[in-house]
């Protein structure tokens, strides 16, 4: 009979040895950028995370922890994106079909006929606020409404980076605020406090900045030269000329919307929008069905090869406008797969650190250094920062901080809405803003502009969490435990 094994011992890491793979990594991403350009995510930076994750294994190993226990952390860490994944792959599938079918082209024809350039910022971040805020969802959210607005934009002569940026401004505060989406049940479950309480206290912050983002976007609306922008008119002719427009096409965004706000499942949400989207394809769009399989004797045949073609692969659709042939343009899941390959190797480095509890290590640096309630919560905020940098992903940022820093906050006597809402106003936002985190990569591949264009101008995700270090220091909007509310735990601690 085989003894068990013994357990693991391992080592505290020096904070030296913890911070090497990081500074490894932004010295390599740096130069990356540098030589590579807006193509360092074509797989410079693939490799430059698993150069890092491999210096971070081979600390782990040096501090005592096993290869089994360093690989199955990097399992791990992957296994908890492939949701993530999957959904990536079917957001491409549904842009290849939404626009063969018409549905993004509708949304372009019609959006163009309503928004001019001094409003269209203010607008298409309020649109993707209310999008997100009834689906929860700011990734399906930028998938179908904020791909059409991208076009619109473009179409108005407006910088792709300053659009990008507004469309993921409002879907991140529809995100953070709405009771479907995942990050504001799990903000409150880590902190300890209920969700429509987590809520009512986020909003003390979350509409004064999302108010900041909109003051910015009107003004940059008032001063967009849209002298180059192109013939509208021409654009409307184009695009009526190639597509069958009406209003039947929009029943397919609707009912991915409803689903999604029925809670509905993601995935299974997607793949019926897909669905919908080849089948509508297939009956008010067949000349284009034809043009992108090449065939023309054989519906049938060329039905499915061109739906096939639009969820797997590149589309273009030519048109007589050059500008309208290159808004009229989809990857499908194969234009995904530099960004499902950045998510695997983010999520492989972020499972090395954890294997060695390198991060945790940073972390509990950073936590010395709070001797106010205001330093307490700007280390909370930094402390999501770092881990949406390192461990790639918001949920690792949301649940690793808000396990640190409960007892902390509870010591101190502050409420753990404090901490939820510190939790939402930093790790949730910011994850679009790091180019390999899952939120980030992901976005920027849906939308086709790189996270670095677009993040400048994401304007309510860089204000939210100063705002959050603002109340904090000012101390507005604190709550802290009544004598007759204190934890037993705290009262135990203090004895």
């Amino acid at each position: 009979m085989n003894e068990p094994s013994p357990p693991e011992i391992i080592r505290r890491a020096t904070i030296l040895q913890a911070l090497a793979p990081v500074a490894i990594l932004v010295v390599l991403l740096f130069y990356n950028v540098r030589q590579f350009g807006s193509d360092s995510l074509d797989g410079s930076n693939q490799i430059a995370l698993l150069l890092s994750a491999a210096v971070a294994a081979s600390i782990a190993i040096a501090l005592g922890a096993s290869w089994q226990k360093v690989s199955g952390s990097m399992v791990k860490s992957i296994s908890s994106a492939m949701s993530s994944i999957l959904i990536l792959l079917l957001i491409g599938a549904l842009a290849g079909t939404w626009l063969i079918s018409g549905i993004v082209p509708a949304m372009i024809y019609y959006g163009l006929q309503i928004l001019n350039p001094t409003i269209f910022l203010v607008a298409a971040c309020i649109v993707c606020a209310l999008v997100s805020l009834a689906t929860g969802s700011s990734w399906s959210t930028v998938a179908t409404v904020g791909i059409a607005l991208l076009g619109i934009g473009q179409a108005l002569g407006l910088q792709e980076g300053v659009i990008g940026g507004a469309i993921i401004s409002g879907a991140y505060f529809g995100d953070k605020m709405s009771p479907l989406s995942d990050t504001t049940n799990l903000a409150p479950a880590m902190a300890g406090t209920d969700l429509f309480t987590h809520i009512r206290y986020m909003a003390y912050t979350t509409i004064p900045s999302i108010t900041i983002a909109l003051i910015i976007y009107l003004i940059m609306g008032f001063y967009q030269d849209s002298a180059g922008s192109v013939d509208v008119q021409g654009v409307l002719i184009a695009i009526d000329a190639k597509f069958n427009i009406n209003g039947w096409l929009f029943l397919v965004p609707v009912a991915v919307i409803a689903m999604i706000v029925k809670r509905v499942p993601a995935l299974p949400a997607l793949l019926v929008g897909v669905l919908l989207g080849g089948l509508f394809a297939l009956i008010f769009q067949p000349g284009i069905v034809n043009e992108i399989s090449g065939i023309t004797d054989d519906y049938a045949k060329s039905g499915y090869l061109g739906v096939m073609q639009a969820m797997y692969g590149e589309v273009t659709i030519v048109t007589d406008h050059v500008m309208v042939s290159d808004l009229l343009s989809a990857g499908g899941m194969s234009g995904m797969l530099n960004t499902v390959w950045l998510i695997l190797c983010a999520m492989a480095f972020g499972g090395a650190m954890e294997s060695g509890g390198l991060l945790k290590r940073i972390a509990s640096e950073v936590i010395k250094l709070a001797h106010s309630t205001g330093s307490l919560i700007a280390s909370t905020v930094v402390t999501c920062g770092f881990f949406n940098v390192t461990a790639s992903d918001q949920y690792m940022a949301i649940v690793v901080p808000g396990r640190m820093f409960a007892d902390t906050y509870r010591e101190r006597g502050l409420k753990p809405e404090n901490l939820s809402r510190t939790l939402e106003d930093s790790g949730t936002v910011t994850s679009v803003l790091v180019p390999w985190n899952t939120c980030g990569a992901t976005q920027a591949s849906v939308l086709g502009v790189a996270t670095l264009v677009y993040a400048p101008f994401a304007f309510f995700n860089i204000i939210s969490p100063f705002m959050t270090m603002f109340y904090g220091f000012m101390g507005i909007k604190l709550r802290y435990y009544q004598p007759d509310e204190i934890p037993e735990q705290v009262e135990a601690e203090a004895a």
